[in-house]
């Protein structure tokens, strides 16, 4: 559940599919709204903190962190999106780069409290995946944490079971986060289950 200010990080532009995917608890938006709420309590508990959002779209859950005194920086392969997050973020750091070719420069530079991802990184494969989280997880600042909200699950096991109840709906372009894998290049990842398609993964150094 969201706090009790009860703002609405989907009001603005909250695509129809992924609304209705939510809301009537099917893949692949499942859980949807409270992967996004989870990774925005997680972020608010540090005033003032400095995000970085890996495929931030048009800045849905990076604009609430930003009305909110957090610093933003962002990397986005659509300029369009980047056009549309500026507005609503006119001081935020937004660069334009295919994340599958690693972090943009500029970015490359800074460090970070919190790195969040949501539903941007199954786009990668596994060995890209781990490659990238390793540049990630060198860019943050002391007790900083890597923040994935996804289609992402504990078990392959569990993957497979999703894969065959979804038949014809499950996307085989999409490479979706194992935890129980990932574990094999970080051993101290956490994964907290928001829907039985969808949680967050947890780095921290």
């Amino acid at each position: 559940m969201l706090d009790d200010k009860g703002f609405d990080l989907w009001a603005d532009g909250y695509d129809r599919a992924v609304g209705v995917s939510d809301d009537e608890n099917t893949y692949p938006f499942a859980g949807h709204k409270e992967v996004l709420g989870t990774i925005y309590r997680t972020v608010m508990k540090k005033p003032n903190a400095s995000v970085l959002d890996i495929g931030f779209g048009t800045g849905t859950l990076t604009a609430k962190l930003y009305e909110h005194g957090c610093t933003i920086y962002g990397q986005d392969f659509s300029q369009k999106m980047i056009e549309l997050a500026s507005r609503k973020m006119p001081g935020a750091h937004l660069f334009r780069g295919d994340f599958a070719q690693g972090l943009a420069g500029p970015l490359r530079r800074q460090n970070y409290d919190f790195i969040v991802a949501t539903y941007s990184l199954h786009h990668l494969t596994d060995e890209q995946k781990t490659a990238f989280l390793r540049v990630l997880y060198d860019r943050l600042n002391e007790n900083g944490r890597i923040l994935i909200g996804d289609v992402a699950f504990e078990t392959r096991a569990e993957l497979d079971r999703c894969r065959r109840e979804a038949g014809s709906e499950w996307d085989e372009e999409e490479i979706y986060f194992v935890a129980d894998e990932l574990r094999r290049d970080f051993p101290g990842l956490a994964f907290t289950r928001v829907s039985f398609c969808a949680g967050v993964l947890t780095l921290s150094p």
